[in-house]
């Protein structure tokens, strides 16, 4: 590898960004035959270990060494890779000063794992690294190493907590080598956001980072060439000082699969208020005709698939229904298609699971963290029919101003690694979208986590007996919880379980989320219960306090399953870190919300047959039902993202081809 990977075709650039090329079917197929050749070769974790041996044998020779001589070190390499680029030798010098300044000015020294992890990621993989194996130092190394070439580096994450943290916590090591560190978080102003940006590293959220982008190229618009920019460069315009980013060069993207998988089933939009010509009175029509449409006859749901769609009839009877109403009721296109959103908002989007209501404001609960995700709205008129549905002041409706996918944003970075500890599983759709090889990691220390029997009960009164008996159990052995559930409503009904039963306990949720690190940081103290919605800390150490090794560390329980297996492993990963005793179970039912869409089909009767007998063969059965529905899930989203893909490409060339911008 060499400097070169990192300047050419960037070097002189304005707003540098790779664009995906247009690529024919059989293209695609002959570059993943030929990739699928190649990665599972390259994927050997025994493939990078060679970056240990040379790295150790210099950190024996920097240890003697002043903090001024390790500075003189420092700007030697410096030069000598703007010289000749990043070559084995000089990336090795500079894994060792990373980790030599990082022992001296924050008291942690990376383990070897970690310079294999931190040389995965150089190398544009992901970096599959269990929970609590310090991806956040591994993140140094290839930031480090990239930012000293003069590249900009955006390391992203999935949360504002997290990206101050991580800043904060690593600003001492890049200080060090003269390189600036910025934090780009939700609320900031222009010019805050413009300085972070024109840091040697920034930390930012992937929400934040992508907006920010959208705005560039509202800015920008077609007028975006590079003789263009060079001339307004030229005569002062104003409109490049209000651009953000200075392009998409090195990306380290924390938590990967979330991110680039997970989230990536919705695109990004900027939306901007307009004259509207849906009134109040429209919204509240519409939802007054979809309560009188008859389920089965006027509309079809489909609980599994999230989906509801009107009949034949059903539109024949919103005619009927409407003509009374005239106006804005007369075209057919228009008002199918608000009934249908009423009836959407009615059924598909429930209060405390999508959304919460605070001060008679709808907010939108992010789905994968658990937070509330402030200023976002759902588009075309179905945010007004949610607030409708609660009683809300109606907002305004916007327009799209700009979109794009995650999937799409992603592919513009010349460069793209990530990390996470839970990746395996959709390796082939990193591959076949982000060009993405997985590489796992080893541990530091083995793995001391204990895994419970799962046990899956057919009514969820049984599920919640069962879970409140192993938490009082826990409880009484001095050993903390960590509790996970789905939703908020969820976490606050079984809140007010243990607050009946008696059993202290503390609750992280979308509407405590300003307290999380503190509730985190007390989850591994003796005897300690918490319950968390899907952010659970994440990210965070849950750090065991005394006794509580002795005791058989943190116990996590799962009270239900995620669609992706991947989800529940994140929760299981909280416990059982470097090397502390640990275990995790998960005890569900089949009145959850995962299976609900799947009980009335064969195996869902063949499920509830077998459970209902509490027989050994019962369990297995049960655990086969939830693995099947799982992995229907898990492919139900892939074929949502790949559509969203192929829209978003389908959409974005349209729209080049009219003039348009994004």
């Amino acid at each position: 590898m060499s400097s070169i990977a990192f300047t050419k075709g960037i070097a002189g650039v304005f707003y540098p960004e790779k664009r995906s090329s247009q690529t024919t079917k059989l293209d695609a197929k002959i570059v993943n035959a030929l990739g699928n050749a190649t990665r599972w070769f390259r994927a050997r974790p025994t493939f990078f270990e060679r970056i240990v041996s040379p790295v150790n044998k210099i950190s024996e020779v920097l240890k003697p060494l002043s903090d001024e001589e390790l500075k003189g070190q420092v700007e030697k390499v410096r030069l000598d890779i703007k010289e000749q680029g990043l070559e084995f030798d000089l990336v090795a010098k500079v894994f060792a000063l990373v980790r030599e300044f990082s022992e001296r000015r924050i008291g942690m020294r990376h383990f070897d794992v970690q310079l294999i992890g931190g040389w995965v990621l150089l190398n544009g993989m992901v970096a599959e690294m269990e929970t609590g194996e310090g991806k956040t130092l591994t993140a140094t190394l290839p930031a480090c190493t990239v930012a000293l070439t003069g590249t900009p580096v955006h390391i992203i994450t999935v949360n504002d907590y997290l990206a101050i943290r991580d800043a904060e916590w690593m600003k001492p090591v890049y200080e060090a080598f003269g390189l600036s560190v910025g934090v780009i978080t939700h609320g900031m102003s222009l010019e805050s956001r413009q300085n972070a940006y024109r840091c040697n590293i920034t930390y930012c959220t992937n929400k934040e980072i992508v907006f920010d982008y959208l705005k560039d190229r509202i800015l920008l618009g077609q007028n975006s060439g590079h003789l263009q920019m060079r001339l307004e460069r030229l005569y002062g315009s104003s409109r490049l000082e209000k651009l953000l980013l200075k392009g998409l060069f090195f990306a380290i993207v924390d938590e990967a699969d979330s991110i680039l998988i997970d989230e990536a089933r919705t695109p990004l939009i900027i939306s901007g208020p307009v004259d509207s010509a849906f009134e109040s009175t429209i919204y509240h029509q519409a939802m007054d005709l979809a309560k009188q449409l008859e389920s089965d006859i006027d509309y079809t749901l489909d609980m599994t698939k999230r989906t509801v769609e009107l009949t034949d009839q059903g539109k024949e009877h919103i005619r009927e229904l409407s003509e009374s109403l005239g106006g804005f009721w007369a075209g057919k296109q228009r008002r199918d298609d608000l009934v249908h959103k009423a009836l959407t908002s009615q059924y598909l989007f429930a209060r405390d699971r999508d959304y919460i209501v605070q001060n008679k404001r709808v907010q939108i609960v992010d789905e994968y963290t658990g937070r509330v995700m402030a200023d976002r709205s759902w588009e075309q008129g179905l945010h007004q029919l949610i607030e409708v549905k609660e009683g809300c002041n109606i907002s305004a409706q916007n327009e799209t101003l700009a979109r794009i996918s995650y999937q799409r944003f992603f592919r513009r970075y010349h460069h793209l690694a990530g990390m996470t500890g839970t990746a395996r599983e959709v390796g082939n759709e990193l591959w076949s979208v982000y060009r993405l090889i997985v590489v796992p990691i080893t541990t530091n220390k083995p793995l001391l986590r204990n895994a419970y029997p799962f046990r899956i009960y057919r009514t969820v009164e049984e599920k919640w007996h069962t879970i409140l008996q192993r938490i009082e159990d826990l409880h009484r052995q001095g050993r903390p919880v960590l509790v996970g559930t789905r939703s908020v409503a969820t976490s606050e009904y079984l809140s007010k379980l243990l607050t009946e039963s008696g059993l202290p306990h503390r609750l992280l949720n979308a509407r405590q989320d300003k307290e999380e690190a503190d509730i985190i940081a007390q989850a591994g103290q003796k005897s300690q219960i918490t319950i968390a919605t899907n952010m659970a800390g994440r990210g965070t150490d849950i750090k065991l306090g005394h006794g509580v090794i002795e005791c058989g560390g943190l116990h996590v329980l799962a009270t239900e399953l995620h669609e992706a297996k991947r989800i529940d492993r994140q929760l299981f990963g909280r416990c059982g870190r470097q090397g502390d005793p640990g275990s995790y179970e998960a005890i569900v039912s089949l009145e959850d919300d995962l299976f609900a869409g799947y009980l009335d089909r064969r195996s869902g009767q063949i499920a509830q047959k077998w459970i209902s007998q509490k027989s050994a063969i019962g369990r297995r059965v049960g655990k086969m039902f939830s693995t099947y529905v799982q992995y229907s899930q898990q492919r139900k989203y892939f074929h949502v993202r790949r559509d969203l893909l192929k829209f978003d490409e389908s959409l974005g060339s349209a729209m080049a081809f009219s003039g348009r911008g994004e």
